[in-house]
């Protein structure tokens, strides 16, 4: 949807230029809204090492973007030729690859395309597809709004944001990038616009973490470790355990616990009676351990047992009738009826034969138990990770920029990359994810929209890639040797126009004027180094 852009005087953004070319007309800056993501290189370093703890473990464990869902797959429905809001623009990819002979069927994949990993407001580890692309201080990522706001948590940035490049199966071979500054349009940022589903994400040097190594440690030095770290266990007896703490003493590694007592039934006591029976009632009979309780038994069982000091004799003392509340009768009630309560049920009834008072009388048997005081021997050994983390360099300096081109022609061919991974809303899934897919063809000469997306202006591509390739780089006039061409569009939707439940046709927002007004904002900010 579009805003009306009516500057105030003075409201105006009088934009740099880059070294390599970075010219344009003076926007708006009311279109540009900018965020901050990792605020300092040691945040930075911690959102670095969550995702490369473990081999990578949260790297594998993320999932890809998932706002779209299958109902959302529909039709796209044309809206008109594209509108140009000023004179065409582009800007030069950076880091040309040498030139490799290739059949024209053959595609080089970029070294600039990655993924993008978050995690949005829900907790989940989610994935999306981006580019490394030109910028003042080759420190920049292009990708879709979405995978950068997270439109349902009220558009805030996601947490813990980065970005590898050339990722495969938990490794960043070139490192890890982590975002420092969003940028996008202010109408995605403030009305989650579609129209205006890009973002630009200025990120700091890359950061190469090894955490493969461990070293064994004293208790006192794990304590004192702020990084990865974990105990090892080994069971002992009673003997090993007080030797360890007669040599290393009780704040050593040898430790003990209680655990559930062993209980068993046993018989009367011989020395028992009348005289010194709460004794044991209480647990402080002669005989160690050696305690009586109630057990509850049905009326019946009650009933039959007999008078004297046997183990089957009556609890008495417990098995009183009492009083209880109205309520209280009705849950016993239901509780009777499903065999939960093994007690009777009683009410008093007035002249009316309204209920006027309600008891409850429940029948115990006495048992002699015995408990034995049970514990558990053990001795820990201590190791804490040994995290080693190097500069990795600038994102363009390590694998080249795509260049920028904005306010161009519709109909004209692109070559689109993602890391598609989602099911066809029939269930049918054709990508992993784990490897980037390519599609190649004409954009559609006149812009296209969806009622459902509020989406007024996106172009589209014939290609049948699903979610997970969201963000991916729609690359305008791409050499297959070079490996290079001009962002001119990012993948935003996932959609179904012959309307056989799979994803033939993909879409992204048409790159003019005001885009250029955002992409310039973050092509112009230094990030800097995380470590080093």
């Amino acid at each position: 949807m579009k805003r009306i852009l009516i500057p105030a005087s003075g409201a105006v953004l009088a934009t740099g230029l880059l070294a390599a070319g970075l010219a344009g007309t003076a926007q708006a800056t009311s279109d540009v809204a900018s965020d901050p993501m990792a605020k300092n290189a040691a945040v930075a370093q911690s959102i670095a090492q969550y995702w490369a703890e473990s081999n990578g473990a949260a790297l594998r464990a993320a999932t890809e973007s998932n706002i779209w869902d299958s109902k959302d797959v529909a039709k796209l429905k044309s809206t008109g030729g594209y509108s140009a809001d000023t004179k065409p623009g582009v800007v030069a990819p950076i880091g040309e690859e040498k030139k490799t002979a290739t059949k024209s069927q053959n595609v080089n994949m970029p070294k600039t395309i990655g993924k993008v990993f978050f995690v949005n407001s829900k907790g989940e580890r989610k994935w999306c597809s981006a580019t490394s692309i030109q910028s003042r201080y080759r420190n920049l990522v292009s990708t879709a709004g979405h995978c950068v706001y997270d439109t349902a948590g009220n558009a805030d940035t996601m947490s813990k944001w980065v970005f590898v490049p050339g990722y495969y199966q938990g490794k960043a071979p070139f490192g890890i990038y982590v975002g420092k500054q969003a940028f996008t349009h202010y109408d995605f940022d403030v009305y989650e616009d579609f129209d205006r589903d890009y973002a630009f994400v200025t990120v700091y040097n890359g950061i190469k973490i090894d955490a493969s190594k461990a070293s064994q440690v004293t208790k006192s030095e794990f304590e004192k470790h702020a990084g990865p770290k974990w105990v090892d266990e080994k069971t002992i007896t009673r003997d090993e355990y007080v030797a360890g703490v007669e040599k290393y003493g009780i704040n050593g590694p040898f430790q003990s616990k209680a655990v559930d007592p062993k209980v068993e039934t046993v018989a009367k006591p011989a020395d028992v009676s009348s005289k010194n029976i709460e004794d044991y009632v209480l647990g402080k009979g002669p005989t160690a351990g050696v305690q009586l309780t109630g057990v509850e038994v049905l009326k019946s069982v009650y009933t039959a047992a007999g008078d004297g000091w046997d183990n089957n004799d009556k609890f008495t003392r417990l098995s009183e009738k009492k009083p209880i509340s109205a309520e209280e009768y009705a849950e016993l009630n239901k509780a009777k009826a499903d065999g939960k309560f093994l007690g009777e049920l009683t009410v008093d009834l007035d002249k009316n034969k309204q209920p006027t008072a309600w008891y409850k009388q429940q029948f115990f048997i006495k048992k002699w138990i015995k408990t034995s005081e049970q514990f558990r021997y053990w001795v820990e050994t201590y190791y804490v990770q040994d995290v080693k983390a190097a500069d990795a360099g600038r994102l363009g300096d390590a694998v080249g920029g795509q260049g920028f081109a904005y306010n161009q022609p519709t109909g004209k061919y692109v070559r689109v990359f993602g890391y598609p991974a989602a099911a066809h809303p029939d269930g049918h899934k054709n990508f992993t994810g784990i490897t980037p897919k390519w599609c190649y063809g004409k954009t559609t000469a006149k812009t296209v929209g969806s009622a459902a997306k509020k989406i007024e202006e996106h172009i589209a591509l014939k290609c049948s890639m699903t979610e997970g390739a969201d963000g991916g780089p729609w690359l305008l006039k791409y050499s297959n040797a070079k490996r290079l061409g001009y962002v001119n569009g990012v993948t935003s939707t996932f959609n179904d126009q012959d309307g056989n439940d799979r994803v033939d046709y993909i879409s992204s927002p048409y790159f003019d004027g005001e885009t250029n007004t955002v992409y310039k904002a973050a092509a112009n900010v230094w990030s800097g180094k995380i470590v080093g």
